[in-house]
């Protein structure tokens, strides 16, 4: 004889499944935004191994109207 389990409630698992999503979401989030870091800083690494001075990104400010 084999025991049956009772059937999971449907709303439980719809929020465990919504729970998942959203860290997957913020996972992939962080790692685009940790790998858009890594390519700025090797940028400005390779920019000062070459010997240049002016390698800082600079930030210009849109004009005001």
């Amino acid at each position: 004889m084999t025991e049956t389990e009772p059937p999971e409630k449907e709303g439980s698992r719809a929020t465990e499944n919504a729970v998942m999503l959203g860290f997957f979401i913020v996972l992939v989030a962080a790692g685009v935004w940790l790998l858009g870091s890594m390519a700025d800083i090797r940028k400005a690494q390779d920019c000062a191994a070459q010997g240049r001075r002016n390698c800082g990104t600079m930030e210009i400010p849109s004009p005001s109207r």
